[in-house]
């Protein structure tokens, strides 16, 4: 599932997308400063969590996952046509990054479909986790046809992607790889594929109606290209993230998207700061005239747990009970009381999670596979070299996303109130055949994960035993 490894006279993919996120960061950093200021919150959170807590340090490093909690984990793009997604997943090629699950975000009053470009091997996340979660939009979901059409005509007219750029990932598809050099252009180039432009390309009558319409329809069409929307790092304790943000004069969303606080998180939380009201200019010349965009935040996430299709069931059901209206007493529940009592109902210990069958675990020799074994080791049952301390279970980190969270960040920073029912089956065919490849299931790849650390360990028990009859043999030989 991951890349192949290129010759010695080309960069890592790896390492082009390490480069890429860096860049991103930076670009980010210098465009939206407010995120800066929340990078400097998560990293105080981090460290005085991981010092506060040895027992999470010391699985996180056994994990591989230590070095790289700092690290920005995500960001967000939208494009407005096939085209342009198609070339976006070749670019995303270069970098190791594949398309990982289908996400409708219609059914949630959202009219864009979505994939998450992200590397899959263990060592490619090990590396660098980056990935991009990319949406599509549904033009077919405006329902004035003229305003369609003319939404149609601006993207159109746009050209978001540079020669350089357009032959550099046709020299990485021809030759396998990209020179030192090459790296540098290409990354340059990805960058300002993705950077802020305040000129929009309609004029503000035609920007008036596409926000009427639907807020993201006018982000996406009115301007020169997919302006990154948000990055996100990943911290250890979002509720004091979320606690602390407006002490560095943040102002956060009200709702922690997600399942509630537990002693072993699950999946995927995500809160953010409010989107920022940013000056645009709408014409040319002595024409112009100005206004405003929101679109541009920062965001925070937690994760935790992969969960199995028997655990992604459960947290469904559990989820859809708290979304419902409900009263606690004598008055109306709030919805983080609802989603802390259906929650009740999910087990909070990696032991239960684990032998219910509910999360995704890797497996790694433990401290009694150092001393004799028996014979039987590489042949028991897997949980019976847990149980005898053989071998150790640690939880595998959900890579991907949550529709449901995704709307509600995106919800919540174009104006907060904003829905729109759209009746209308979900389009998976037609993002595929505009993806052109098809999209990776996440079940199968933790499955792959957890099936390929209980080899691994067979294999390594299995090399022991036959070192220690070697070793028994040239005893008994000795005179």
């Amino acid at each position: 599932m991951g890349a192949s490894a290129p010759s010695a006279a080309y960069s890592w993919p790896d390492d082009i997308r390490t480069a890429f996120s860096q860049a991103m960061s930076v670009m980010y950093r210098a465009e939206v400063p407010q995120y800066g200021t929340l990078l400097d919150l998560v990293a105080d959170v981090n460290s005085q969590t991981l010092a506060a807590d040895p027992v999470l340090r010391a699985r996180l490093n056994a994990s591989d996952d230590l070095d790289r909690i700092n690290v920005e984990r995500h960001g967000a793009i939208r494009v407005g046509t096939a085209a342009e997604l198609s070339f976006i997943r070749r670019l995303f090629a270069v970098m190791g990054m594949v398309p990982v699950g289908y996400y409708d975000l219609s059914v949630a009053g959202v009219p864009v479909h979505s994939t998450a470009f992200r590397p899959v091997s263990e060592a490619a996340l090990a590396s660098n986790p980056f990935r991009v979660f990319t949406s599509l939009l549904r033009l077919e979901l405006i329902d004035d046809d003229g305003l369609r059409r003319e939404a149609e005509a601006a993207l159109a007219r746009r050209r978001i992607f540079s020669d350089e750029l357009l032959d550099l990932v046709e020299r990485f598809e021809g030759n396998g790889g990209l020179t030192e050099d090459e790296t540098a252009r290409f990354v340059r180039e990805a960058v300002r594929v993705f950077q802020w432009h305040s000129a929009a390309t309609v004029d503000a009558g035609t920007y008036r109606r596409l926000s009427g319409a639907h807020r993201l329809i006018a982000d996406i069409v009115a301007f020169r290209g997919p302006h990154i929307n948000h990055l996100t790092p990943r911290t250890l304790d979002i509720d004091e993230v979320q606690r602390r943000m407006p002490e560095r004069g943040i102002a956060a969303k009200a709702v922690i998207e997600g399942p509630p606080r537990r002693a072993c998180p699950i999946l995927l939380r995500q809160t953010s700061f409010k989107a920022l009201e940013e000056p645009i200019l709408f014409g040319s010349g002595e024409e112009q005239i100005a206004g405003t965009h929101t679109a541009r935040f920062g965001e925070i996430e937690q994760r935790g747990l992969a969960l199995t299709r028997k655990g992604r069931a459960l947290y469904d059901e559990l989820l859809a009970a708290a979304r419902q209206d409900g009263v606690q007493g004598d008055r109306e529940a709030s919805y983080e009381e609802r989603l802390a009592a259906a929650f009740k109902a999910f087990p909070d210990d990696h032991e239960t999670l684990r032998l219910q069958g509910l999360g995704y675990f890797k497996y790694a020799l433990g401290n009694a596979a150092r001393r004799d074994i028996h014979d039987t080791a590489a042949t028991m049952p897997i949980e019976d070299l847990v149980r005898l301390g053989i071998v150790d279970a640690y939880p595998i980190v959900y890579e991907d996303f949550l529709p449901v969270s995704a709307a509600g960040i995106f919800q919540s920073n174009l104006g907060g109130e904003e829905r729109r029912l759209y009746e209308t089956s979900a389009a998976r065919a037609a993002f595929i055949e505009a993806l052109g490849v098809p999209v990776l299931d996440e079940f199968d790849i933790y499955e792959q994960t957890q099936r390929s650390s209980i080899a691994a360990v067979r294999a390594a028990l299995t090399q022991r035993l036959l070192l220690k009859t070697d070793h028994s043999d040239q005893r008994s030989e000795r005179p």
